[in-house]
């Protein structure tokens, strides 16, 4: 017998292997397909960079506005409107934004933000009349003390503006929580 009669003889039982070859085709199909891939990569980088860009600056705090002049201002809460600059991405705008200002007790001003924390609707200072000395969101009934406490439906208090006065004028700033509640 000749040697390759003995060595069949010994592997009858399994399957002869075959040698996986990657062909001509195959071989042009993953090198323009990666390579379409880099060049594709490499333009869509600088696109997703512009987009993203405005995200990852620090934001900065908001400027102080003048918003009305102080001797205007009671402890009966008063809706005043305002011009901010604002800035998304690349586009500047001056959106209207409204304050309800009112002094305390002890004098000193203070801004609520006049969107209900239950759905974003706005409310009204004495808005219900069976809500007397509150503010009121008509759209579920939410209602709010001067100070902004919510009472019902809300979950959240009025938000809160940063208010200085300088020379007799009041002056908005960053909008936040509200730390009188």
């Amino acid at each position: 017998m000749n040697d390759h009669t003995s060595h069949d003889s010994q592997h009858q039982g399994q399957k002869p292997v075959k040698r996986r070859e990657m062909s001509r085709r195959q071989f042009l199909s993953y090198t323009l397909g990666g390579a379409g891939a880099f060049m594709g990569a490499g333009m869509l980088v600088p696109m997703v960079r512009f987009a993203v860009d405005p995200v990852l600056q620090p934001k900065a705090k908001a400027d102080w506005v003048k918003v009305v002049e102080e001797a205007q201002v009671t402890t009966t809460p008063k809706s005043f409107k305002f011009k901010v600059l604002q800035t998304d991405g690349w586009y500047e705008s001056e959106p209207e934004l409204e304050a309800w200002i009112a002094k305390d007790k002890a004098g000193n001003v203070f801004a609520l933000n006049p969107t209900c924390k239950h759905l974003g609707c706005t409310v009204n200072w004495n808005g219900s009349p069976e809500f007397k000395d509150e503010y009121y969101c008509p759209c579920h009934g939410a209602h709010y003390t001067a100070d902004g406490k919510h009472l019902a439906v809300a979950s959240a208090p009025l938000d809160e503006y940063e208010v200085k006065v300088e020379q007799g004028f009041v002056y908005l700033g960053q909008l936040g929580p509200n730390k009188r509640v």
